[in-house]
C-alpha cells in the first residue's frame, strides 16, 4: 500500500499533511489577499455610518485687494487692502429618506458577504495544499515502484544472458528483456520528471518545497453520514451558497438606498465667521456673523434619474436571486459528485489492492514455472509488467482516495481550520470589523499602515 510505501522510506521526523495545511493557511498569498480584501470591504461600514455624523468645514482666505475710486471732484482716490475671512461651518444632515439607514445595512451585508467569499478562498487553498501534498506523496512512490521494476528486469535480463550462454534460451529472450528494461527506464526517466513537476507544485502552494512526507488518511469522519445530509449540509454551510444569500439582502436593501433619493431631505447648517480689512475709510474694519439654517429639499423632477436607478437596482435584485438558485444547484451537483467520487474511490482502492497482491502471487508462479522451462522469458517480463502496473494503479488509487474525501468535506462547506482542528490560530475578520467599524477619525489601518 501506499501509506505502507512511505512509511517505510520516510523518517521519524516526517512532515505530516496536517503541518503541511497549517503552513498554507499561515502563508498563502492568495489567502493574504482576499483577507486583505476582506479589510477592505469592511471599510464600507463607516462610509455608510459617516451619514449619520456631521460634516464640519473650516475656511479661511486672505489677500491683496488694490482699489481705485473716482471721486466727484475728478480726484482719485486709491488703496490696497489685505482683506481676510476666517469661518467654520457645521452640517448636519437629520433626515434623508433613510439613505443613511439602508446604506448601513447594504455595507453589513456585503461584510457578511465577503467572509463567505474568504472562507471559500480558504477552503480552496486548504484543498490544494491537500491535492499537491498527496501529488508529491504519490509521485515519491511510483518513483520507488519503477526503480524496483528497473532492478528486476536488470536482473531478469542478466538472468537471460546466463542462459543464453547455457543454450537455455534463444537470442529472442534476450531482446525481449533489453526491450522491457529500456522501457523500464523511460517509465523511470518519466516518474523522476513528474515528481520533479509536483514538488514545485507543492512548493507553490504550501510555501517551501517538500521534505520527506509522512502517509496521510481519509477524513471521512468528518463528512455528513449519507448523500442526502451532505446536500442538505451543503445548502446550510456552504459558503458559497451563504454568500450569495448575502448578495440578494445587498440588492434587496439597495432598493430602498435608490428609492431614498425620491424623498425629502432635512439638514440642519451652522456657520460662524469674522472677516477684517485694511480700507481705513470704511466705518467698520471687522465683521462677526454666525447662523443656524435649516433646510428641506423635496425632489420635484430630476429627469428620471431616480426613477431609472430604482428600477435598475429592482433587475439587479432579481438578478441576484436567480444567481443564489443557480449557486445552489452547483453546490448540489458538486455534493452529489463529491459523494460518488468518493465512494468510487473505496472500491478502486479495495480492487487495486487486490489486483496488487494476485499479481505478485502471479508473478512468484510464474517465475518458478520459468524455473522448471514451463514458462519462456516473455511471459516473466508480462508478469513482472503486471504487477508494476498493479502497483502504480494502487499508489494512484489512494492518493484518489484521500484527496476526494477532502473533496467531499469542501464540497458540503466544512473544509477549514476549526473542522480540521489545525493547530494554528484561526484568522477572525469580525477582529478587523470591530476595530474600524465605529472609528471616527484616522488614516492609519489596525496594523499600523
Amino acid at each position: 500500500m501506499l501509506a505502507t510505501l512511505v512509511a517505510q522510506a520516510a523518517p521519524l521526523s516526517a512532515e505530516t499533511l496536517t503541518e503541511a495545511l497549517v503552513q498554507a493557511y499561515q502563508s498563502s498569498p492568495q489567502l493574504n489577499a482576499e483577507r486583505a480584501r476582506q479589510r477592505g470591504t469592511d471599510e464600507n461600514v463607516p462610509q455608510a455610518l459617516a451619514g449619520y455624523r456631521p460634516q464640519i468645514m473650516g475656511s479661511l482666505s486672505a489677500g491683496l485687494q488694490a482699489v481705485r475710486n473716482t471721486l466727484p471732484d475728478n480726484s482719485i482716490q486709491g488703496a490696497t487692502l489685505r482683506p481676510w475671512t476666517i469661518g467654520v461651518t457645521v452640517s448636519q444632515v437629520l433626515f434623508n429618506g433613510f439613505k443613511t439607514a439602508n446604506s448601513v445595512r447594504a455595507a453589513e451585508f456585503q461584510v457578511l458577504s465577503g467572509r463567505e467569499a474568504l472562507r471559500n478562498t480558504g477552503q480552496g487553498v486548504l484543498l490544494d495544499a491537500v491535492t499537491a501534498y498527496m501529488n508529491v506523496l504519490a509521485n515519491q512512490a511510483l518513483l520507488e515502484a519503477q526503480r524496483t521494476n528497473v532492478a528486476v528486469l536488470r536482473e531478469i535480463q542478466a538472468t537471460t544472458i546466463r542462459r543464453l550462454s547455457a543454450g537455455d534460451v534463444t537470442p529472442t529472450d534476450t531482446a525481449q528483456a533489453e526491450a522491457r528494461l529500456n522501457r523500464g527506464l523511460a517509465d523511470l526517466n518519466a516518474a523522476d520528471v513528474t515528481l520533479a513537476i509536483s514538488k514545485a507544485t507543492y512548493a507553490q502552494v504550501i510555501g517551501r518545497p517538500p521534505s520527506q512526507l509522512a502517509a496521510a488518511t481519509p477524513v471521512d469522519r468528518l463528512s455528513p453520514v449519507s448523500m442526502a445530509a451532505a446536500v442538505e449540509t451543503a445548502n446550510h454551510e456552504h459558503p458559497a451558497v451563504l454568500g450569495a444569500g448575502y448578495d440578494v439582502d445587498v440588492a434587496q436593501t439597495t432598493i430602498k438606498v435608490a428609492e431614498s433619493t425620491l424623498l425629502p431631505t432635512v439638514a440642519v447648517q451652522a456657520s460662524a465667521s469674522r472677516s477684517l480689512q485694511s480700507d481705513s475709510t470704511l466705518s467698520t474694519s471687522a465683521t462677526d456673523q454666525a447662523s443656524v439654517l435649516g433646510q428641506i429639499n423635496v425632489p420635484i423632477y430630476d429627469g428620471g434619474t431616480a426613477a431609472s436607478q430604482t428600477r435598475q437596482a429592482k433587475e439587479v435584485a432579481s438578478q441576484s436571486r436567480m444567481v443564489l438558485e443557480q449557486v445552489r444547484n452547483q453546490s448540489r451537483t458538486a455534493v452529489v459528485s463529491a459523494w460518488v467520487s468518493n465512494e468510487g474511490t473505496k472500491v478502486a482502492l479495495s480492487a487495486a489492492e487486490s489486483e496488487t497482491h494476485a499479481a505478485d502471487v502471479a508473478l512468484q508462479g510464474v517465475k518458478r514455472e520459468a524455473q522448471g522451462g514451463q514458462r519462456t522469458t516473455i511471459d516473466v517480463l508480462n508478469a513482472q509488467q503486471d504487477l508494476t502496473n498493479a502497483r502504480s494503479r494502487q499508489i494512484l488509487a489512494q492518493r484518489d482516495r484521500v484527496i476526494a474525501s477532502y473533496t467531499l468535506l469542501s464540497a458540503v462547506g466544512r473544509l477549514d481550520v476549526h473542522n480540521l482542528g489545525l493547530n494554528t490560530p484561526d484568522y477572525l475578520p469580525e477582529v478587523h470589523y470591530h476595530q474600524v467599524r465605529d472609528a471616527w477619525h484616522g488614516v492609519r489601518t489596525p496594523s499600523g499602515q
